[in-house]
C-alpha cells in the first residue's frame, strides 16, 4: 500500500507542477490577445503569426491544466447529489466513472492524438498560411502530452478512490 501511495503522490506532484507551469502561459496569452486586437482595430495591422500564437498559447494552457483541474476537483460536475454522499459512496462512483467512462474514452483519444502528432512530425508540418508559424507538430505534441497527463491523473484518481474503498477507517 505504501508503494501505491507513493506512486499516486508522484503522479499528483507531476500533475501539479505541469499545471502550474502551464498556467503561466495565461498572462502571456492575454498580452498576445491585447496586442493582436490593438494592432488590428487601432492600427489596421493584421498578423497571422499573432493569431496562431494565441491558439498555441491557449492550447498549452488548456492541455497543461486539464489534469490539474481534475486533480483539484475543480472540473465541471453533473452530479448535484455528490455533496450529500459519504466519502465511500463518492469514491465508489468516482472509481466506476473513471474505469467505465473516462479511461476508455481517454485511451482512444490519447492514442489518436499521438498518432496525429507522429504523422505531423513525419511531415514536419507547419502552418497552412504562408506567413504562419512553423512547426505545427509542436502544438500537436502538446495536445497528446496533455491528454496523456490527464490519463495518468485519472489513474491516480482511480487509485485514490480504491484506497478509500478498501480503507478500514469508517470516515475514509
Amino acid at each position: 500500500m505504501v508503494a501505491v501511495s507513493q506512486a499516486l503522490a508522484a503522479i499528483q506532484w507531476f500533475t501539479l507542477r505541469v499545471g502550474q507551469a502551464s498556467a503561466l502561459f495565461v498572462p502571456l496569452l492575454m498580452v498576445t490577445v491585447v496586442l493582436n486586437v490593438t494592432l488590428r482595430y487601432i492600427f489596421s495591422i493584421g498578423s497571422i503569426q499573432l493569431e496562431e500564437l494565441q491558439w498555441h498559447l491557449n492550447a498549452v494552457a488548456v492541455m497543461g491544466c486539464m489534469a490539474w483541474a481534475y486533480q483539484k476537483d475543480v472540473h465541471v460536475r453533473v452530479d448535484v447529489f455528490r455533496n450529500r454522499m459519504s466519502p465511500r459512496v463518492r469514491a465508489g462512483i468516482e472509481a466506476v466513472g473513471v474505469l467505465v467512462l473516462l479511461l476508455p474514452f481517454l485511451w482512444f483519444v490519447t492514442v489518436s492524438a499521438w498518432s496525429i502528432f507522429g504523422y505531423s512530425w513525419h511531415l514536419k508540418e507547419g502552418s497552412p498560411m504562408p506567413s504562419g508559424l512553423p512547426a505545427r507538430y509542436l502544438i500537436k505534441f502538446v495536445m497528446a502530452a496533455g491528454l496523456s497527463l490527464l490519463f495518468l491523473q485519472s489513474l491516480a484518481v482511480l487509485g485514490r478512490s480504491l484506497l478509500v474503498l478498501v480503507s478500514t477507517e469508517p470516515s475514509a
